[in-house]
């Protein structure tokens, strides 16, 4: 990987973010939680320390905050052929399933409180977490909080043009650093993101030079794009499926099983690098024997996601000493093609008629709550199972513990001077996307390239 280098320029600070209650990011607490994070005055590119201000960028798919977003934040998402792909045909198809599906969905979002509390906790997260950082790391301090969502406002163009509103960039340099908020990796989220960010960086501050350089005074950028077992991750999980645990009677508790949940993906997606032509396998794929599934999987595997959601699940397990049994199962299918199973809604209604009553559904690819959880997960698959057995455990949300391990994941990134993992170098083995390698090659770094490109 590349390393980043400083600005060679001194930095003066111009603007600091405020921590007193009534100013810069602290948040009110009510009845319910912890409202909107408010506006944090702009910290500009001229700090008197050697490498700051930095700008943490937090990527997540977003969610709509009204019910009015919900059209818009559909097509944004139906149009990404990353996440969902429907061939020669999607941008007739995309907005046609949007406008479908807008109704149900707005009923939806209205039912958990009238839109997603996803930008909320975003940026209460982003904001502790940099308050953290200025902290232990005031070689990079002052730190920027930044929300760049893939469908819903803030958009990536939006963010960027934030940044530099603030100072970064336009000639000024400054280093920013794009977290992803999906800890295990996927083509179709941390790599859509990545794909957005890259395609309005190019478009905002120019394309690299010969020789693959920034333009001059360009915004340096750094990519958090995984991190699956972190250990402060993985405590965090644990806690609270521990504390879910706690609410079954003593002589119940060794016997309740933990479903993970995560989100599911397309085969179409999972199976990118099949060593068998993308044709063959999208068109005239069909369900194998349940003998033979897992061998297909593993053979096959292309998207590293369902490879990373499972390594946290072990880890979570391991963690909690294997106390109880567990499966990992995966939800919010869309349409009728084939998506990556057994899907979650399937897996509690096949144990409670079995007599497994006793069920703690546990989120496990995501940071926080959405209409995944408050929805889906509560009032769609624990309502219809019918039996006080089955229930959630928390969301990470406001965990201090969760906060503290996404400040440690970042400040060990931005003193490792890497640009991204080794890990996001490596293409899909069938990988044939010209946007994703040129993504690629410019977070990696001018000096690699791609491996296997």
């Amino acid at each position: 990987m590349k390393k980043l280098t400083s600005s060679t320029s001194r930095l003066k600070l111009a603007a600091t973010s405020a921590i007193s209650s009534g100013n810069g990011c602290m948040l009110q607490h009510n009845a319910l939680g912890r409202s909107m994070a408010t506006i944090v005055p702009p910290v500009t590119q001229d700090s008197t320390t050697s490498k700051g201000p930095t700008a943490m960028v937090f990527m997540n798919m977003g969610g709509p905050s009204t019910t009015g977003a919900v059209g818009d934040f559909l097509s944004r998402l139906f149009a990404d052929a990353d996440l969902i792909p429907l061939g020669p045909l999607q941008s007739y198809l995309g907005p046609l399933i949007a406008r479908r599906r807008t109704p149900k969905i707005q009923k939806q979002y209205a039912a958990i409180g009238g839109g997603s509390p996803i930008r909320k906790w975003s940026e209460y997260q982003s904001s502790e977490m940099c308050k953290i950082l200025d902290r232990i790391s005031p070689e990079t301090a002052p730190h920027k909080p930044y929300v760049a969502f893939r469908y819903a406002d803030p958009l990536t163009e939006e963010m960027y043009a934030q940044l530099l509103d603030d100072g970064f960039g336009r000639g000024k340099g400054g280093r920013a650093v794009a977290f992803t908020q999906y800890p295990q990796y996927s083509c179709s989220t941390t790599g859509s993101s990545l794909n957005e960010l890259w395609k309005w960086r190019n478009r905002l501050e120019g394309k690299d030079t010969a020789g693959g350089k920034n333009p001059e005074g360009a915004i340096q950028w750094s990519v958090i794009d995984r991190w699956p077992v972190h250990p402060g991750l993985v405590e965090a999980f644990a806690q609270n499926v521990e504390a879910q645990l706690a609410s079954y009677p003593k002589e119940r508790r060794k016997q309740v099983v933990l479903l993970f949940s995560a989100h599911s993906l397309p085969m179409s997606v999972v199976n990118r690098g099949n060593c068998l032509s993308s044709k063959t396998d999208l068109v005239h794929w069909r369900p194998l024997p349940s003998d033979s599934w897992n061998v297909r999987l593993t053979s096959y595997l292309g998207d590293t996601y369902p490879a990373e959601v499972a390594a946290t699940v072990y880890a979570v397990m391991t963690r909690l000493s294997f106390s109880n049994p567990y499966r990992l199962c995966w939800q919010s299918q869309v349409g009728p093609s084939a998506w990556l199973g057994a899907q979650t809604s399937d897996t509690v209604q096949a144990y409670v008629k079995k007599g497994q009553t006793d069920l703690v559904l546990i989120p496990i690819a995501f940071t926080s709550d959405h209409i995944e959880t408050l929805f889906e997960l509560d009032q769609e698959v624990i309502h219809e199972a019918g039996h006080p057995g089955v229930k959630r455990a928390e969301s990470l949300n406001g965990s201090k513990v969760f906060i503290e391990a996404l400040a440690d994941v970042a400040v060990n990134h931005l003193r490792s001077g890497e640009s991204c993992s080794r890990q996001m170098a490596l293409r899909c083995q069938g990988c044939k996307s010209e946007r994703c390698m040129e993504q690629k090659k410019f977070f990696v770094g001018s000096g690699e390239a791609p491996l296997a490109f």
